[in-house]
């Protein structure tokens, strides 16, 4: 018998299939809303190196004997006298402000900005924990997210005189960092089971209360990375992210012009995603089907395949390989 455009016909709904011949079958609805399928949502951990930088133009260095250095205006290097408000030095200008109270003594390397560059750079290590959501169309993906992330900062070397001049170490040195962003990307090639996106994070960041946040004059954070994703099935994927952070801010010093301090840092995130699914998961608790299927004229994902696994249209694919191939009788011959 030939199957004619006619036979292959469609209902509606079920009462209208009357005759259940295996030609004539109702059409199938969607048990899910389509639209939420294309959200993503993610979560991801990793470390990341941060380098703190900051350099000291129109600043003179003070260091006592045995003490952390003191900052103070260019201006007073050639006549550095007791502190005070029209002297005015300090031990604290990263985080927060400290002024200095101490008298000069004796034997007190002095250097200023006039005739040395000077600045001190610091290097810490940080864990982030950062959650996202995107929504996918075609190749590009628009979301945002937000992360956290424990900051030490170590203590700062100077860049020069590194034997004249000790380290320093800012008061409160440890704090969370909290980021918001939004993010744009794009999936630039695919390669069997692996995906490759490039995208861009641009959002604000606010410091711990181990800074004066009142104070600092923040810049936009901006984040580019590359994402390598190990698609695992169709709603669930593993992914490493290596990126690198641009952002700085400026700390007013007692009224006198700012100091502009850097934190750039390199980030190594992993993590998963997972992709909601476009079909509601199977309302019959027997049913032991792995593809996608129908119930009278509503269709549904399977009860039992794990969404780690990579799914085939066909039979789902639970079990690709049988038992009697597996472990010492993979070694066989004749399994049997």
């Amino acid at each position: 018998m030939v199957c004619t455009p006619e036979l292959l016909a469609q209902y509606e709904t079920d009462k209208q299939a009357s005759i259940p011949l295996e030609y004539f079958y109702v059409k199938r609805k969607k048990s899910g809303i389509p639209l939420l399928s294309k959200l993503t949502f993610s979560l991801s951990t990793g470390a990341s190196l941060t380098t703190f930088f900051h350099t000291l133009e129109g600043y003179g260095i003070r260091q006592d004997p045995g003490r952390q250095p003191v900052l103070f205006p260019a201006s007073g290097a050639g006549s550095l006298g007791p502190p005070s408000t029209a002297n005015p030095q300090f031990t604290n200008w990263f985080n927060q402000t400290s002024v200095s109270l101490s008298p000069v003594p004796d034997g007190s390397f002095l250097v200023s900005s006039d005739t040395a560059r000077l600045g001190f750079r610091s290097r810490s290590f940080t864990l982030p924990l950062k959650a996202s959501v995107h929504y996918e169309w075609k190749r590009f993906r628009i979301g945002g997210g937000i992360s956290y992330e424990y900051v030490l900062v170590g203590n700062f070397r100077s860049i020069n005189f590194q034997d004249q001049v000790n380290n320093f170490s800012p008061i409160r040195a440890g704090g969370f960092m909290r980021k918001y962003f939004g993010m744009a990307g794009v999936s630039l090639y695919r390669y069997n089971d692996y995906l490759m996106v490039a995208d861009v994070q641009i959002g604000n960041y606010k410091p711990g209360r181990n800074f004066s946040v009142a104070q600092m004059q923040r810049s936009i954070n901006y984040n580019i990375g590359f994402t390598v994703e190990k698609v695992m099935s169709e709603y669930f994927r593993l992914f490493i992210r290596p990126s690198y952070d641009i952002k700085h801010f400026d700390m007013p010093v007692a009224g006198t012009s700012a100091i502009r301090h850097r934190f750039h840092a390199f980030y190594v995130n992993v993590g998963a995603t997972y992709r909601l699914p476009e079909l509601r998961r199977c309302v019959i608790d027997g049913c032991r089907a792995q593809i996608n299927h129908a119930h009278g004229n509503k269709e549904y994902r399977s009860r039992v395949h794990p969404i780690y696994k990579k799914q085939n249209p066909y039979y789902g694919e639970n079990y690709p390989t049988l038992i009697k191939y597996k472990g010492k009788n993979s070694r066989k011959l004749n399994p049997y």
